[in-house]
Formats: structure tokens, C-alpha cells, sequence
């Protein structure tokens, strides 16, 4: 059976850019350690557009961030020294830990134009690695394996599921895959895991019986194991095994309600290092009546 059906509430991130937030959701805040969920785009992006449509540095801490592309490109930069393009199916996989800055620029889109659509996803990290030391990596190739079988061509993103198992660095056991699927194809959905959803990114796909259209995210019972294409569709299937609560503050992830006011306190305090090569501007601290800081732990 279908546990819940959440439908993409739409965000505008400033300069142009809106997304589709899916997680966290007021009635469900996590699906096993995923605890974000943005569906980005499709947007149409005319050369030369305004630097206001990138994404400049900011920070995250006790979580890995998570993007994946089907058209566009973006450029990562961050204080561990990383510079890396993201193209279409390649992973950006970036563990904050303890404490990380990054920007995402959209270079190509200013310089030619472009059709940006993608997905960018949080993946809380368990209580004993919240503190572990941030990193980066990027994967592409052999690294996210894609298989074709009866109209459904698949690519594995991260974790394990379908046989295979993708090149990123996990700290918790999870699955988290895109799926292209060819009107009237039938896939199959990863089991094995205390929780597990899907998302359809575009198209119709039905499940028990019931359509859902493009923009709805399902969270699943353990009964259910397949779904069928309405139409041609792309789906990202997700899950994994619970890692605790978890509470969220602007763009920080924790376990513990006085960790996220000090990490508040420290990039409000410029105590956190900006990326070396992006360093000359930043987006503050929020002052905003919704996220203002979380109460002391009792």
C-alpha cells in the first residue's frame, strides 16, 4: 500500500531559480536517512543571465549533499579545495561533517545558455559520523552503473540496490536510483529497507492500481514492489534504514538542537572558511521569523 503521498511545494531560491521541495514534509520528515529532497527545474536559462541565479557560498554540517542532473551543468566549489562541473548523470556527493562551505554557479548557463533540471538530496549522516571530517567526491562511468531490461533503463546512484553498488562513499545503509521508463514498462522497486519512496520527476506511473502524476513523491509499505510507466517517465527511487531524528536548521542537519545554534552562530560569526576560489561573497544567516534558533535541548 501507498503510506502517504507528498506533493512538491514549490520554493523560490532567489534570481530566477524555483524548486520543487518534496522532504523534509510536515507529516514526514525523513525517508530513511534522506532528510531533503529538491526537485530543480526543468528551467529554460538564456545566456548572459544575472549572477543572482547562482547559488553562493553557504554551509552545511552533520549531513552529505547530494546532486544529480538530467540536463545542465553546474560547477562545485568548496572549502576543501574542491572544483568540480556536474553534467548530466554524474554525482557531486559532498559529506559536510563537521562543517563545510560550497557555491553552485551556473558558468555555462551564463556563458551560452542552458536547460537546467536535476535533483538535489540530503542524506543525514548516523550519530557517530556527524562529526566526521568533510570531504568530496565526484562519480561518473562504471562508477553508477546503469543496466536496460524490458524498457526500463536504470542508473544506480548511490548504495546498493538491483545487484550493483555505486561508487560513493555511504555512512548508513541506503538506495537511491533514476529510472527512465518507456510507456506501459514495468520496474521493479528496491526492497530490503525499513523505508523507501519514490518520486516521479515526469510523466505518470501507476502503483496498486492508482495513478500519481509527476511532482508527487510515494512512500511505500512494504507490500509494494513494483510500478508501471502511464507513459513515458523518469522516477527516482529512494530508501534506506532510519538513522534517529533529526532536526534542521536552515542548511545545518543535526542530532542535537545546541550543535545547530552553534553552527548558526559560527557562520554568522564568519568562523567558517569560505571556498579558496569563491570567497568574496556569501549568503547570510537568515533573519527570518520561521527559522529563527532552535530552543536549548531540555
Amino acid at each position: 500500500m501507498i503510506e502517504m503521498v507528498i506533493e512538491q511545494r514549490r520554493r523560490s531560491l532567489g534570481g530566477g531559480l524555483d524548486v520543487g521541495r518534496v522532504l523534509p514534509f510536515a507529516k514526514r520528515r525523513m525517508i530513511g536517512p534522506f532528510v531533503f529532497f529538491d526537485h530543480m527545474g526543468p528551467l529554460d536559462v538564456a545566456a548572459g543571465v544575472d549572477r543572482s541565479l547562482d547559488v553562493r557560498p553557504h554551509p552545511h554540517i552533520g549531513l552529505s549533499t547530494v546532486t544529480y542532473l538530467f540536463s545542465g551543468e553546474i560547477v562545485h566549489r568548496d572549502s576543501v579545495g574542491s572544483y568540480q562541473p556536474i553534467r548530466p548523470q554524474e554525482v557531486n556527493w559532498m559529506t559536510a561533517g563537521s562543517g563545510i562551505t560550497h557555491s553552485e554557479r551556473f558558468e555555462k548557463a551564463r556563458a551560452q545558455g542552458d536547460h537546467l533540471h536535476g535533483i538535489q538530496a540530503w542524506v543525514a549522516l548516523p550519530e557517530a559520523d556527524e562529526e566526521t571530517a568533510p570531504s568530496f567526491s565526484h562519480h561518473a562511468g562504471d562508477e553508477l552503473p546503469q543496466w536496460s531490461d524490458k524498457g526500463v533503463q536504470g542508473q544506480l546512484i548511490a548504495g546498493s540496490a538491483y545487484g550493483l553498488t555505486a561508487g560513493a562513499r555511504t555512512h548508513s545503509p541506503l538506495f537511491y536510483a533514476h529510472l527512465d521508463l518507456d510507456s506501459g514498462a514495468d520496474a521493479e522497486i528496491p526492497s530490503g529497507h525499513a523505508e523507501r519512496a519514490l518520486y516521479i520527476a515526469t510523466g505518470a506511473v501507476e502503483v496498486d492500481g492508482q495513478r500519481y502524476e509527476a511532482g508527487r513523491m510515494l512512500v511505500l509499505g512494504t507490500d509494494v514492489s513494483r510500478m508501471r510507466a502511464l507513459e513515458r517517465s523518469t522516477v527516482m527511487v529512494l530508501g534506506g534504514d532510519p538513522v534517529g531524528e533529526r532536526f534542521l536548521y536552515w542548511n545545518f542537519v543535526s542530532s542535537s538542537k545546541d550543535r545547530l545554534r552553534q553552527a548558526a552562530e559560527d557562520w554568522k560569526a564568519g568562523r567558517m572558511k569560505l571556498p579558496d576560489a569563491d570567497d568574496q561573497e556569501f549568503i547570510p544567516l537568515p533573519d527570518d521569523p520561521f527559522l529563527k534558533p532552535p530552543p536549548a535541548m531540555s
